[in-house]
């Protein structure tokens, strides 16, 4: 029995039409590499399990419109199979379930308070605001900010590279494009290491 995993990354080198996805639930065609659980084992694929619902919809709509196109394609791809209303409730599916534990990687005292500082009041001397502004726990449910606390490192740094260089440009108004060129290398890899190990809470609840 292939793995779901394995699936996924074995589905990404073979044509679409090779693999019967006709009888699954709109959910199930992303737990093809998020998880059923929204915990996915690998920094590409982002953790889904607690996101923001309207977030979530949001980038599903920008794959589906290819206003977003910086993840190689298979989101694309995948999008377009789906309706709005089927990627609407496999967003659903997602944000209810139970957040991810968090990484339990030791970081250096130095990097977790660098990290720290950038997440909870910004680089005033650069004009990097606190990310706790837009991601925070206070930020009411509903809104498309993203939750950021217990996703992969890999992937959070993923996308603030291609923030800083444009790859990826869906944000409003570009404040993401702005903050990522304001950050050096350091700072990006020590906010993205703070926010791994940090317990992300439940949609509705705070």
């Amino acid at each position: 029995m292939i793995p779901i995993l394995g699936l996924c990354l074995t589905a990404a080198s073979v044509s679409a039409d090779m693999i019967d996805t006709s009888g699954l639930k709109s959910w199930e065609h992303c737990a093809l590499c998020h998880g059923v659980d929204g915990n996915s084992r690998v920094a590409k694929f982002p953790k889904l399990a607690g996101q923001r619902y309207g977030y979530l919809v949001k980038q599903l709509k920008d794959f589906k419109s290819e206003t977003r196109q910086n993840d190689g394609g298979p989101m694309l791809g995948m999008s377009d199979q789906l309706s709005l209303a089927a990627l609407s409730s496999a967003a659903r599916y997602y944000s209810e379930l139970t957040p991810p534990r968090p990484a339990d990687d030791v970081i250096a005292p130095a990097v977790r308070a660098l990290g720290e500082r950038i997440f909870h009041y910004g680089l005033p001397a650069k004009e990097v605001p606190a990310c706790v502004s837009c991601h925070g726990d206070a930020v009411a449910d509903g809104t498309n900010f993203p939750r950021l606390e217990a996703q992969h490192a890999g992937y959070l740094e993923k996308q603030l590279d291609d923030f800083r260089r444009a790859d990826r440009d869906n944000d409003p108004g570009g404040v993401m494009r702005r903050i990522a060129v304001g950050l050096s290398q350091t700072e990006r890899q020590a906010v993205v290491a703070y926010l791994a190990g940090k317990p992300r809470s439940a949609e509705g609840g705070q």
